[in-house]
């Protein structure tokens, strides 16, 4: 265990962000546990910026728990769409669903109830607690983890279970026995606008005089990073049948994978065997027209989707209940869809593709 002083690290904390930390997050107002929560399962993995609008508009059609309980998972999918990590939205909807059948749609008061919920891990379930009741749990997320590995000097990788328990005692013995949701949201604040992942600035931290990474001039070593994979590259057919009506048909995709319970074009990884589906399936007689290939980034690699557009006559031999639905792009359902597929769908919107799908039936 590192012999650094733990009690200096709270108090430097506080006084900063007392004067420059963030206090107008919109989860700062009216912090309730259910409002808290939310945040911290939209942090995860994501950025303040990126998360305030999605925050504001889940807030507005979903103001409480029972309410989100209530909603049908597409919605909630639907209104989490292009905000990735879609395991998030299902396990609040789950989690939402329990605290109504199970704790009378109160959100748990203890660390038992809170950590036992779907999606909530230890870290999450301490920050909830320490920000809304002002209870003194330790947390660890991405943020507090850089925080605490730079100063305390904590090589190993996030992986590495040893360094992991040496870095939940450095959060434990450093959490104050008062002023916790403070120094809570404190700890996160300086690693997500201070001690960031690239180009730390140092200057400006006040925990830089006593901080081991930035005295051995280590602050880019700090944590260590996880082992990089080979970033690869896939490639993807989608079919766009189009109805008569102007339809879509799609398929729901299954929980675990990549756009886990998202709406999405029926997928094939050739061109030949997604000709064939709109041919055997769909009943289409022309030839497959090819529009713009999309470009969509995942953590890990690159996918290239082409898109294959065939008119077909809508049958109900297509659909399989609850895996299919025609989806009318102008006038479209509150489903979720993958961020590429609504802009696809934005381009078939356009008046000049329809006009051309009129054309091809010769009117």
């Amino acid at each position: 265990m590192p012999t650094m002083n733990t009690a200096a690290l709270a108090p430097a904390l506080l006084d900063w962000h007392e004067r420059e930390g963030r206090h107008d997050l919109p989860w700062q107002r009216d912090r309730t546990p259910y409002r808290v929560w939310l945040s911290e399962i939209m942090l995860q993995q994501t950025q303040v910026a990126t998360v305030i609008p999605y925050y504001e508009r889940f807030l507005h059609r979903f103001p409480d728990v029972r309410a989100l309980a209530a909603a049908p998972l597409d919605e909630v999918l639907h209104l989490w769409s292009g905000l990735g990590y879609y395991a998030r939205a299902r396990n609040l909807h789950r989690a939402a669903v329990r605290i109504v059948d199970e704790h009378g749609g109160e959100f748990p008061a203890d660390f038992a109830g809170t950590a036992a919920l779907p999606g909530i891990g230890r870290s999450t379930a301490g920050a909830i607690l320490a920000l809304t009741r002002g209870e003194r749990f330790p947390i660890l997320d991405g943020n507090a983890r850089r925080v605490l590995a730079r100063y305390f000097g904590v090589a190993g990788a996030s992986t590495d279970r040893t360094e992991v328990k040496r870095l939940w005692e450095l959060a434990e013995r450093c959490t104050p026995q008062t002023r916790v949701a403070e120094y809570t949201q404190a700890i996160m604040d300086l690693g997500a606008t201070i001690c960031v992942r690239r180009k730390p600035l140092c200057v400006r931290c006040p925990l830089a005089s006593g901080c081991l990474a930035r005295r051995t001039g280590r602050q880019h070593e700090l944590p260590a990073p996880r082992r990089a994979l080979a970033r690869g590259r896939r490639q993807a057919f989608m079919v766009v049948a189009l109805g008569d009506t102007g339809n879509v048909l799609l398929e729901r995709r299954p929980e675990s994978g990549v756009w886990g319970g998202l709406w999405c074009l029926p997928e094939f990884s050739t061109a030949t065997a997604a000709a064939a589906f709109a041919r055997n399936s769909l009943g289409a007689t022309e030839v497959p027209r090819t529009l713009g290939a999309l470009e969509h980034a995942f953590t890990h690699f690159d996918l290239t989707i082409t898109p294959l557009l065939v008119r077909c006559a809508v049958t109900e031999a297509v659909m399989e209940e609850g895996r299919s639905l025609w989806y009318n792009i102008r006038e479209p359902a509150a489903v979720g869809l993958p961020a590429p597929i609504t802009t696809l769908f934005a381009q078939l919107a356009d008046e000049t593709l329809f006009d051309a799908r009129s054309d091809a039936h010769g009117r």
